[in-house]
């Protein structure tokens, strides 16, 4: 009779418990209007352009999205894109791209032919994620990288936003509905047909010669002023340096002779150095400064250094 008042008692803890869990979760959804499901995965947008912050455009592209797509996550890589800088925007979104999972969609507006013949797509790569954007080569690292499945044009009038669609704001009228259609689980092959051949990016690979690598600066690690180089770290690791040594190198036509060190704190602050950065390239920064303004570098300086032993005058 004991045990069986126990088992009782411990049945109505149980089901009391059970209860209280479903009337809070009845609970939460009659005040968010939406069932609780915690394993369910929330499509995602990341949004890229050269717009800037100092006006409305980057605001009305997301409401236009929030319109079709209420329930998306929608984040950002940057709006502060150099304006009209494809090769700048195509380096963001081959490093972004690494991090986020396989149908997630991409939307790049960097766009200086918007309104022309140039053709607005949607791409899905053999990782499985999806750019909605021009096909003007921003695209080309991540194929290059992670395969090219199949690309659409979109030109199906049921994928863009359901009024004029402007000349000049193809970044509100056509990349914008359509990646939100695409995130709500359109079937990106109904967008329009099949794009064949896209327009591709010329790759800039440094010279490596007996005498040391001609690179360029590609861009600068804002807000910070890092010179980032397109030399590869495993290419550098070649000439024959050793961490603690000084490297004489030239920028344009300018030597400079820098410590080769792991990271900042390797030199006393306000001086050089050069180091691998975090995506495994030569870069080349000032401790707690910005090198760029320093030494009045931007891209697309060139950079040569020498094999260890070699003169810089040697290239």
């Amino acid at each position: 009779m004991v045990s069986r008042t126990r088992l009782s008692g411990s049945a109505l803890l149980a089901l009391a418990f059970l209860a209280n869990a479903t009337w809070n979760a009845q609970a939460q959804e009659q005040a968010t209007g939406a069932a609780i499901a915690p394993s369910a995965q929330r499509a995602t947008i990341v949004f890229m352009t050269d717009f800037g912050t100092a006006n409305d455009a980057v605001a009305i592209c997301k409401a236009v999205i929030i319109g079709i797509a209420p329930d998306i996550r929608l984040m950002d890589i940057t709006h502060q894109v150099t304006p009209f800088q494809i090769e700048e925007a195509a380096r963001f979104l081959t490093d972004v791209t690494l991090y986020y999972p396989s149908g997630t969609v991409f939307l790049v507006v960097v766009d200086p032919g918007v309104g022309t013949s140039r053709k607005a797509i949607i791409v899905k790569s053999k990782k499985g994620q999806y750019f909605v954007l021009p096909d003007n080569g921003v695209v080309t690292p991540v194929i290059e990288r992670d395969g090219l499945e199949s690309a659409h044009e979109i030109t199906n009038r049921n994928w863009m936003i359901q009024a004029a669609v402007s000349s000049t704001f193809h970044g509100r009228d056509i990349f914008s509905p359509a990646a939100a259609h695409l995130a709500t689980g359109w079937n990106f092959k109904e967008a329009g047909p099949e794009v064949p051949k896209l327009v591709r990016l010329t790759s800039k690979i440094p010279l490596v010669t007996e005498k040391g690598i001609a690179g360029e600066i590609i861009g600068l690690d804002d807000p910070f002023g890092s010179l980032i180089t397109d030399i590869p770290g495993d290419e550098f690791k070649k000439l024959g340096y050793e961490l603690g040594e000084k490297i004489t190198l030239q920028i344009d036509k300018t030597k400079i002779t820098i410590p080769y060190v792991k990271t900042f704190m390797d030199v006393p602050i306000g001086e050089p150095l050069l180091y691998i950065d975090s995506r495994g390239h030569v870069g080349i920064a000032v401790n707690q400064g910005n090198y760029g303004r320093k030494f009045n570098i931007s891209p697309a300086a060139k950079i040569f250094i020498p094999r260890k032993g070699a003169s810089v005058n040697a290239k």
